[in-house]
């Protein structure tokens, strides 16, 4: 249960979404029971019909931004940086000079500490030091930070979807965005928003459902590989969150009435479980989350999930373990594999209740 092994699975390179359905809520949506193991098969925009009258539906608000900046080296080597931390370096950036971030760097051979990288807008950074794959980066700009990194970067997208030279389509912009995104910050989308629509929402509203934002920036911590044999062992980058009143008070009376508090992604699961105390009585308020949930976490907040399918041997992968349960996941996994299921980013969900 503790070994990265354990959380190993074949997938066809083929289910591997490259692209999203033409509309958001024809997805596929498996759901699973986690008490006994059993699944059903449904459209996305089914779960009108799947949440109950008095639900809490918990969504992550935060926006995807342009943190993929494509540079040169000094020798004219391409150089590919991802800022990990674009909501806290903007509010920290000054008028004009220097800002220091901590992103990912991607090139043909490692920087070493003092190199150099020129991007368009005049815009210059200097390589720092290494720490877990992370780099301190120091950028050199003229004008606001924001606007140049809105000017100059692109909307990152996982290796796994291919495209050319890993570039972002003018409509992947859009579709590698939940509607609901509202607070710029993340390096990644929360994926299992993507399937909700407008009028989704608007009808499972009608229904008596309570739709609570939260803010988590998806970064590093997400998706960093694990590379420990025991799982244990492996440490989460922290990621910032925020949590309005409103929504805490909404989660704490749906807990009090006995209604279910539905997280619509992994995020907003380790985000809620962060965020409250013993008796799991939501906190609102700023701060960093570097909870990681593995099997014998014990859920204090979170009754049911709503979730894309994971890649193996992740710290996603674990969580939803967490949840439901190891050899049950596993085996909605071969489930999904066998009825052609679409995978990760841009492919189809799963409900756990």
């Amino acid at each position: 249960m503790y070994l990265l092994d354990d959380y190993n699975f074949e997938l066809p390179d083929e289910l591997i979404a490259q692209t999203p359905t033409t509309g958001r809520d024809d997805s596929r949506l498996l759901l699973l029971q986690r008490n006994s193991g059993s699944m059903s098969h449904h459209r996305f925009h089914d779960l009108r019909d799947i949440l109950i009258p008095g639900d809490i539906l918990v969504v992550n608000d935060t926006r995807v931004v342009p943190a993929r900046l494509v540079g040169r080296k000094e020798s004219g080597g391409r150089v590919e940086v991802l800022v990990l931390d674009y909501a806290r370096a903007v509010e920290n950036a000054p008028a004009t000079g220097v800002m220091s971030c901590e992103c990912l760097v991607k090139t043909a051979r490692r920087l070493q500490p003092g190199a150099r990288v020129y991007f368009d807008g005049n815009v210059t950074a200097e390589i720092g030091d290494c720490r877990d794959g992370v780099f301190s980066v120091s950028f050199y700009y003229d004008g606001d930070f924001g606007a140049l990194l809105d000017e100059i970067g692109s909307v990152p997208l996982p290796p796994y979807i291919r495209r050319e030279e890993n570039s972002c389509r003018v409509e992947d912009k859009s579709a590698y965005q939940t509607v609901y995104a509202a607070r710029k910050g993340a390096a990644a989308a929360p994926t299992a928003g993507l399937h909700f629509t407008r009028s989704l929402l608007d009808e499972i509203e009608a229904r008596g459902v309570t739709i609570a934002p939260i803010t988590l920036h998806v970064g590093y911590g997400t998706f960093r590989p694990v590379k420990v044999s025991d799982i244990r062992e492996h440490r989460m980058h922290s990621e910032d969150f925020s949590i309005p009143g409103t929504s805490a008070e909404a989660v704490n009376r749906a807990r009090a009435e006995g209604r279910r508090v539905v997280a619509v992604g992994t995020t907003c699961v380790r985000t809620l479980e962060y965020a409250s105390d013993g008796q799991g009585r939501l906190q609102s308020g700023r701060g960093a989350c570097d909870l990681f949930v593995y099997p014998g976490y014990r859920f204090k907040v979170v009754d049911a999930m709503i979730t894309n399918f994971h890649l193996p041997r992740s710290t996603l992968l674990m969580l939803v373990a967490a949840f439901a349960g190891r050899e049950r996941i596993l085996a909605a996994y071969r489930e999904a594999i066998h009825r052609r299921y679409r995978f990760f980013s841009f492919g189809d969900a799963m409900m756990i209740v």
